[in-house]
């Protein structure tokens, strides 16, 4: 899943001289869209603008959407790039420090856990 506002954490993309405007990033995943490759749509609630993703995971998105919660807690490592709070999340940034870890709950960002 890739849209504009997750787009700008990545360091590659958008730092120094090497940075890589939307508008064209925008152009290539129009042309892997149009080959078959992704598919473009509003896949997460909460973001404006095009939104593109491979066509199996907009299946899993459906697919967890659809089942109950169950009260699951994961806790990452603040360093995985599923660590999006204070990114795409509402909340604070959490720093992306090894020692640093953040927890979710049902999919959904809860308190920092913490160091560990």
């Amino acid at each position: 899943m890739v849209f504009r506002d997750l787009l700008v954490r990545e360091p590659l993309l958008t730092s120094g001289t090497g940075s890589v405007p939307w508008r064209e990033v925008l152009w290539a995943f129009r042309r892997l869209e149009a080959r078959g490759t992704i598919r473009g749509g509003r896949f997460v609630n909460g973001f404006s603008g095009e939104q593109f993703a491979h066509p199996d995971a907009v299946d899993v998105l459906r697919g967890v959407r659809k089942q109950p919660t169950d009260g699951e807690t994961i806790e990452l490592s603040a360093a995985d790039p599923l660590n999006l709070v204070g990114v795409v999340l509402p909340g604070a940034r959490i720093p992306a420090v090894l020692t640093n870890t953040v927890a979710y709950m049902d999919g959904i960002a809860v308190a920092p856990a913490g160091k560990s």
